[in-house]
């Protein structure tokens, strides 16, 4: 790899680590309700693309079903942006932190979203993407980002 592509490479993934860097809130442990901020667009399945913001992630039933079904809220939690389903995913070691795995795409595109954990749990939710879409995004650098939570009223 040549050292140009090294260096935007190396820029890439600092830049999508200031994605989440800013605090990921923890507010109820039986829905995994969790505030997140990016600081650039956030691709996930069914094309819908969040806008650089904040949003909050949450579990519709509180992760009793084996199909998880994941709510994207607004800020201020009055709009629902989106309901995916995820399937059950383990990560290699629980932490504190929640985590975010994205696809960097190519160009200009929004970074893809691939899965989310929350904090102190090594089950997590990956996105379901189309076929062809999870074929595409799988031959792509995947980069994770830990986000320490902040404990609210």
């Amino acid at each position: 790899m040549s050292r140009k592509a090294l260096c935007i490479s190396f820029g890439a993934v600092l830049a999508l680590a200031m994605v989440v860097l800013a605090p990921a809130t923890r507010a109820d442990e039986w829905n995994q309700a969790s505030q997140f901020t990016f600081n650039r667009p956030v691709q996930l399945p069914e094309n819908t693309v969040l806008p650089a913001g904040t949003y909050w992630f949450m579990l519709t039933d509180g992760g009793v079903s084996p199909a998880e079904m994941v709510q994207i809220f607004n800020k201020d939690r009055t709009q629902v942006l989106a309901t995916l389903n995820t399937i059950s995913t383990i990560r290699p070691e629980m932490t504190d932190h929640g985590e975010l795995t994205f696809a960097e795409q190519p160009g200009k595109q929004a970074v893809a979203l691939i899965s989310w954990f929350y904090p102190n749990r090594l089950a997590g939710h990956e996105f379901v993407y189309s076929p062809r879409e999870e074929e595409r995004l799988s031959k792509i650098e995947q980069i994770t980002v830990m986000a320490k939570p902040v404990e609210i009223g």
